[in-house]
């Protein structure tokens, strides 16, 4: 793609996240959910590049913007989470869907780190987050602490 002097690479060097590595990934000695956390990791770092992209840095066109949602290259209703007060760092769309879990509650990641017991370490069974409370800062959701 190349618009107005920006030019995103599709080799996996400006774009983050590569899915075939996720695919091809072992999945020996991991549980159930944890092999499907590389594909959500990815889906967020694409949708959050191109959400910067448009959003934050306005180096892309909404033509292009629009192009890469019709497309698929980016997660349209996580963005749509992404522009509401609150869902700033949300990881992905099923740690707020109620639905899915067992008591009816959102995913124990969207729980600020403020609230919780000191040293309770949190990973999100759904996407393998860390903590994606808005009010938490700036940090990447998936990042090691």
């Amino acid at each position: 793609w190349t618009n107005s002097n920006l030019e995103l690479e599709t080799d996996g060097t400006e774009t983050p996240g590569n899915g075939d590595v996720a695919q091809n990934e072992s999945h020996e000695g991991k549980r159930k959910c944890e092999s499907v956390w590389p594909i959500f990791q990815i889906t967020h770092q694409r949708s959050r590049y191109i959400y910067d992209l448009y959003y934050k840095r306005k180096a892309i066109s909404k033509e292009l913007y629009e192009f890469c949602l019709k497309e698929k290259y980016a997660d349209r209703h996580l963005i749509a989470k992404w522009k509401k007060p609150g869902y700033e760092r949300l990881c992905c769309l099923r740690c707020i869907q109620t639905a899915d879990s067992n008591f009816q509650t959102t995913c124990i990641c969207r729980v600020p780190k403020s609230q919780l017991p000191p040293g309770q370490a949190v990973q999100c069974v759904n996407c393998g987050c860390r903590g994606c409370a808005s009010c938490d800062g700036n940090m990447d959701p998936f990042d090691e602490e």
